[in-house]
């Protein structure tokens, strides 16, 4: 039987491949106001910015490939039993070949209702260059909106992505800061035979109540020290 291995992927995942991140300089939180584009009260607000938002991070998607990193996720499906959590709500996992994902953010290449967006009758795939409009309908009538977990809202895969770090043999988290909760509080999930491995070039906010082995290289040089040190 394969060893579960499950990855805990943030922002610092895609950054090779292209894609912004939030919080480093330069990034779009200096750009957009973070509760201006991600706060279910910044939509209430503005529904028509926090769309286009969302309909220029859908048409960015198609410039930029999975990166290295992303490729040796994939790959390790060879060897083990492997889920995928991720922060991001790009589709470069999928892309590199993954096959079990948990997005906890939700997914830029769908959108949903405004009235009840975590029902999945509601979800609709959209295509690279479909953008949402104002007067968009969903399937119940109501705005159709970006399918992206926002700030002031639950996180309904929350509970899965804990059982699949619960039932870890072996735990990886790549480029995230461990600040945004609740899925920095996914680690807690993990058993006490998990072997933990942390894969960030600068990492931060490191919790040493638990044995963390860290890797302080970005996600392509990581996955391949991991791989390594996995083999060995």
């Amino acid at each position: 039987m394969k060893q579960k291995l499950v990855f805990l992927t943030g922002a610092g995942m895609s950054a090779e491949s292209g894609i912004s991140t939030f919080r480093d300089s330069g990034g779009l939180w200096e750009k957009y106001p973070v509760m201006q584009v991600a706060s279910i009260q910044g939509y209430e607000a503005d529904p028509a910015l926090v769309i286009q938002f969302y309909n220029e991070r859908r048409r960015q998607l198609p410039t930029v490939e999975p990166n290295e990193g992303h490729r040796l996720v994939a790959k390790m499906e060879q060897d083990y039993d492997v889920t995928v959590v991720t922060q991001n709500v790009d589709n470069l996992h999928e892309r590199a070949g993954s096959t079990r994902i948990i997005h906890l953010h939700g997914e830029l290449m769908k959108a949903t209702s405004s009235r009840f967006p975590n029902d999945p009758d509601q979800v609709v795939t959209l295509q690279p260059d479909q953008d949402i409009h104002i007067g968009d309908q969903a399937k119940d009538g109501s705005q159709l909106r970006p399918f992206i977990v926002w700030f002031g809202e639950a996180v309904p895969m929350i509970e899965p992505a804990a059982e699949a770090v619960s039932e870890a043999d072996i735990l990886v988290v790549i480029g995230t800061s461990l600040n945004v909760y609740p899925a920095a509080g996914l680690l807690q999930y993990a058993n006490s035979r998990c072997r933990i491995y942390l894969i960030d070039p600068h990492p931060t906010n490191v919790p040493y109540s638990l044995h963390i082995h860290v890797i302080e290289k970005g996600a392509s040089e990581g996955m391949k020290e991991l791989t390594q040190l996995l083999a060995q």
